[in-house]
């Protein structure tokens, strides 16, 4: 007898596209009724992309198909983003990798590398080909983070293997000096560096690879965009009114320098009690939501004040790792998903590719 339960235990064998997770397990089924012989199976997807639209009619079709059930399968999916022109420069030095994702920040102690960590390894997670290149030149804090502050990298052939952790690649100033030794950069020396990291190092093809810039705006976020197609740009930012006074620059960053905003991480996002779990919106909350629409983009996740984040970060046991059943940790990786659907449109579509020449933008 034809009941739903069959019907969607048969579609947890349809695999979201790219993902290793299927459509029932994502929550994307979001109803099937039955009428009389014939299964009406209603599909909400996030991507907007006509290919993962047909991949999955197709797929779902099938599987009942070959299960005697006749079917009628309605999807329904987002418009397809409007793409602002990407610093698709025409240059690449790391031509072998898909996507890049610049992670920034209008000053420091947002929790811009812990954003990166741990978006990075929610798209591990998720079956991506990824890698960190920590380009916080003052203050790269990536390989603590992921626990490897005493490892160094290898020399293959004239140039550097990245550091391989918990299924991720990673580059860092911070393996290549000693622990504690000052940076004292200047304009030329910077770009030099980020060319090198992105250069020189044997990265695998990878889906994605995430940059961790220096807070602020100046060279090397100028320099990254003229040496790769930045795919586009994550904000990390804190619910203070005076944090998004200095996220504002950085948005308005992308923008001089072509680069489509993906979304804004609104870190610090109210205090989690660990005894009683109330929450407590010490630095306010939500307030990203207006500021975000000012520019067109949405906020990717509220990531509340957990220990365990900072505990994770410290020990370099991140969080989505190692305290996956955290409301931190779920964030991220529903951030990291719908991160994934903006770089599905923004890397689909390069009609409005923008080059950025050495005196296209001024940023400081």
């Amino acid at each position: 007898m034809l009941d739903e339960d069959k019907v969607k235990k048969l579609l947890s064998s349809v695999t979201y596209s790219d993902f290793q997770k299927d459509i029932v397990t994502f929550g994307f089924v979001k109803s099937i009724e039955i009428r009389e012989d014939k299964a009406v199976v209603l599909i909400e997807i996030p991507s907007a992309n006509q290919k993962v639209f047909s991949q999955i009619k197709t797929d779902a079709e099938e599987v009942l198909r070959q299960n005697g059930i006749k079917s009628e399968i309605i999807i329904k999916q987002p418009k397809q983003p409007e793409v602002k022109s990407n610093s698709k420069s025409g240059k690449n030095i790391a031509s072998n990798i898909k996507n890049f994702v610049m992670i920034s920040s209008g000053k420091g102690g947002v929790g811009k590398s812990t954003t990166t960590v741990n978006l990075a390894l929610a798209l591990v997670e998720q079956g991506k080909k990824v890698g960190i290149l920590d380009a916080d030149i003052y203050g790269p804090n990536i390989p603590r983070m992921l626990g490897v502050t005493d490892e160094k990298p290898e020399v293959d052939g004239g140039k550097l293997k990245p550091l391989r952790v918990y299924g991720l690649e990673m580059m860092s100033m911070g393996v290549l000096m000693s622990e504690g030794q000052s940076l004292i950069w200047r304009g030329a020396m910077i770009m030099k560096a980020i060319e090198q990291l992105l250069g020189d190092v044997l990265w695998s093809d990878l889906d994605v690879l995430f940059i961790d810039m220096p807070p602020g705006t100046g060279d090397a976020q100028l320099t990254l965009a003229q040496s790769i197609p930045v795919t586009c740009g994550v904000c990390v930012t804190t619910p203070q009114t005076v944090a998004l006074d200095d996220a504002k620059r950085s948005l308005d960053m992308f923008g001089k320098l072509h680069i489509s905003i993906a979304g804004i991480v609104e870190n610090m996002s109210g205090f989690i009690c660990p005894e009683c779990n109330a929450q407590y919106d010490i630095f306010g909350q939500k307030t990203g939501n207006e500021f975000a629409k000012k520019y067109n983009a949405s906020v990717l996740a509220e990531i509340p004040l957990e220990p365990k984040i900072r505990q994770g970060g410290d020990s370099g046991k991140p969080i989505v790792i190692f305290h996956s059943d955290t409301i931190s940790a779920k964030r991220y990786k529903e951030a990291a998903l719908a991160l994934w659907q903006k770089i599905e449109g923004f890397s689909g579509d390069n009609s409005a590719i923008q080059p950025v020449s050495s005196h296209a933008a001024q940023i400081n």
